[in-house]
């Protein structure tokens, strides 16, 4: 194990918003530890320092992070991982446009990795994490993913069933997140564009990849589990309602299909407007039955049916509550690890689930079928100076006179 001299292993947590404070929770929590905060860093002083405050009111015996080691702005991140020792922890809980450039730097430093989903936008950014997940393996260090659903006993315990025929042969798989999620406003005038993006994340492309490729990455890696294997095409559809109002970039309903080598398809139903029928659940279908894989917020709601029908008055096996979320069992999984220097790198399977969900946006933006070969090759990049981005960098993108950035256009619009 390489941790402080003290056993404890420290930390360093890069991005302090709500995702960031929740992983940072989960490790003070883990039996795993002990282990402590001494780093912090974001882009922004006012979430910095919100963080600080919470982590510390709950936490406060495991936080040590002075004023010296916390870091704002475009290179705080860096600051904060050179903060660690070798085998520490660096959390890279931002955005996704800036993850391969952390990671990248983190496995150079020889420190171990949680980075949060998703961990690109782009395919070039997809190559990236892989070699970068090359590099750590060559050197022993560990890289937790934050595809939580993968650490769901629950779903391990289906996983294991369905590999063991009782579904029969997997025909199709159709995943559902339809829930409201608010669209954005005009920018400010008081607000510097390229911040305004930034914390808007999920509504510019370049920062996160968007919101479908930022929330869907947990259904489409389900798929991808379930299956057991890569999709070799995406074609999708999608589009916004007729009266949208709002400024960002995404479109506000998709259906996306996959294909897989043996011909199987998954779909994945996605829309993010009020007052209409909302699911959030994963089904899976068999030549034997069907089974439901997950529910809403990623809860491990977990049946097996007697037949085809996914009604709950049909149910033949029913897992019981999980006692450890999945968010918690994957911070468990990889201390664990760490303490007894067991290999665990799940940076390649994560890239490749994010490379699937980017097939996906693509075929839905463009209209076009897009196939994993012309994905995983593809040297299109959102921003390709992202790494060299500071504060008085120009914005990746800008509004028209009304506000509003651009938006994609199917048979027009191109990202592969």
């Amino acid at each position: 194990m390489h941790a402080a001299e003290d056993n404890t292993i420290r930390l360093a947590l890069i991005g302090c918003g709500g995702r960031g404070c929740g992983a940072a929770a989960n490790a003070f929590d883990s039996p795993n530890g002990p282990v402590k905060l001494v780093a912090m860093a974001d882009f922004f002083e006012n979430r910095l320092a919100n963080a600080h405050k919470v982590l510390s009111e709950q936490y406060g015996a495991r936080m040590d992070v002075p004023p010296e080691r916390r870091f704002a702005g475009f290179d705080a991140w860096r600051k904060a991982i050179d903060c660690l020792r070798p085998g520490d922890v660096a959390m890279l809980t931002g955005y996704a446009g800036f993850r391969p450039m952390q990671l990248e730097y983190a496995v150079q430093k020889g420190v171990n990795v949680f980075m949060e989903k998703s961990f690109a936008t782009d395919p070039p950014a997809v190559r990236r994490v892989i070699k970068a997940g090359e590099s750590a393996e060559r050197k022993n260090l560990k890289i937790a993913a934050g595809l939580q659903c993968r650490h769901s006993r629950n779903r391990q315990e289906l996983i294991k069933r369905i590999r063991d025929g009782q579904l029969g042969d997997i025909q199709l798989i159709r995943a559902y997140r339809m829930q409201p999620c608010g669209p954005l406003s005009q920018r400010p005038p008081t607000e510097k564009e390229l911040h305004w993006q930034i914390r808007n994340f999920t509504h510019f492309f370049w920062v996160s990849g968007g919101l479908f490729a930022e929330m869907n990455i947990h259904q489409i890696d389900e798929i991808c589990w379930i299956k057991d294997a890569w999709p070799v095409s995406s074609h999708g559809i999608g589009g916004r309602v007729a009266n949208s109002t709002d400024c960002g970039q995404n479109l506000d309903s998709f259906t996306i299909e996959w294909t897989f080598p043996d011909g199987t398809k998954a779909f994945d139903v996605v829309r993010w407007l009020p007052n209409c029928h909302t699911e959030f659940a994963t089904y899976i279908h068999g030549t034997k039955c069907a089974a439901q894989f997950s529910g809403s917020n990623h809860e491990g709601t977990v049946h097996i049916y007697k037949d085809q029908r996914c009604d709950r008055g049909n149910i033949a096996w029913r897992a019981s509550k999980e006692a450890v979320t999945p968010w918690q069992a994957e911070w468990d999984v990889l201390l664990e690890a760490i303490r007894q220097d067991r290999p665990h790198n799940e940076a390649k399977r994560a890239a490749l689930s994010n490379l699937a969900d980017i097939m996906g946006r693509a075929a839905a933006h463009s209209g076009k079928i897009v196939t994993w070969d012309q994905a995983m090759a593809s040297d299109f990049q959102f921003c390709p100076n992202i790494d060299r981005l500071d504060d008085n960098s120009a914005p990746p993108v800008r509004a028209d006179a009304y506000g509003r950035y651009p938006v994609p256009i199917p048979g027009q619009w191109t990202e592969i």
